[in-house]
């Protein structure tokens, strides 16, 4: 076991340029977006005047009490849509990006580092083995994860649990020159049961899971809550050998110990990292955006 901090610099199209004040300057692509972050309770290095010059798009809460949702202000020439692309190594896709009312954009540029992580997992396990690995990705947004476990050669299930986000993966995949993911539109947690239920396994498992969220059919999910249980079930998915597991977590109040121990728990004797991955803004500050934990056996 070994814990470390992971700065992530390997998405070409993004910069972070600025953080401080609660709030992040970040370019992607050829845009660059002004955004609420609530871990940067330090100072901002730019000036005010550089913020506001140099930004194409404001996201705008509504109150002070919901960090997640407001408005966006745009400037002329900036569109609500439009694509970067991931090229590393093994990987070459590309991501549509759009202005979301919850100050996402449909990208978390530090996942690169465990993209290429899936990407190397799976090219291993296929190495080995005659058959394709399969790779369930859990609580999966748009698809950064289940596009490079395709690209590396794996037969991938991508669920979420929200219709319109599967739309946006589906496009994701098909501007990338890729196919053959599967798609489930399902709460991840009924889905894993279920799969325990049926006898199913899988070579890899990714789990990407909010602090809170909805079923399609209004299931309540609360991480600190359910994540223990989850994470059993999928001791009982993942194959015993030719495997990895990879979790990420972003609640603040949720410290990697907490995850490490779970793991412990779950898969027992089994050695893996656990880390914290950092965008270093041009100031040379880590910005921290969340941990994982992650084995190959």
């Amino acid at each position: 076991m070994s814990f470390n901090r992971v700065v992530t610099s390997v998405l070409p199209e993004y910069e972070l340029l600025d953080s401080g004040d609660f709030e992040k300057l970040e370019r992607f692509g050829k845009y660059i977006l002004r955004r609420p972050e609530p871990q940067a309770i330090w100072s901002k290095s730019l000036p005010e005047r550089e913020w506001e010059k140099q930004c194409h798009a404001v996201f705008t809460r509504k109150n002070d009490r919901d960090a997640e949702s407001g408005n966006w202000q745009l400037k002329t020439g900036m569109p609500d849509r439009w694509q970067v692309q991931y090229k590393n190594g093994l990987l070459h896709f590309r991501m549509r990006l759009a202005l979301t009312s919850f100050k996402h954009v449909g990208i978390f540029p530090e996942q690169a580092e465990n993209w290429d992580y899936i990407a190397r997992s799976v090219s291993a396990i296929q190495s080995v083995q005659p058959q394709k690995p399969r790779v369930l990705n859990l609580f999966a947004y748009t698809g950064g994860a289940s596009l490079a476990a395709c690209q590396a050669g794996a037969d991938v299930t991508h669920v979420d649990s929200v219709k319109p986000v599967v739309s946006w993966s589906r496009e994701n995949m098909e501007s990338s020159g890729l196919d053959g993911i599967r798609w489930v539109v399902e709460d991840a947690f009924k889905f894993v049961q279920r799969e325990v239920k049926r006898g199913k396994t899988y070579h890899g498992i990714i789990l990407d899971p909010p602090a809170y969220g909805r079923g399609p059919d209004g299931e309540k999910w609360v991480l600190e809550k359910q994540i223990n249980e989850l994470l059993g079930l999928c001791a009982q998915l993942l194959e015993g050998k030719n495997a990895f597991l990879l979790i990420n977590l972003y609640s603040m109040g949720f410290s990697p110990l907490i995850t490490e121990n779970l793991i412990q728990d779950h898969f027992p004797g089994q050695k893996f990292d656990s880390g914290e991955l950092i965008l270093n803004d041009r100031s040379g500050r880590g910005l921290p955006t969340g941990t994982f934990v992650r084995f190959v056996r």
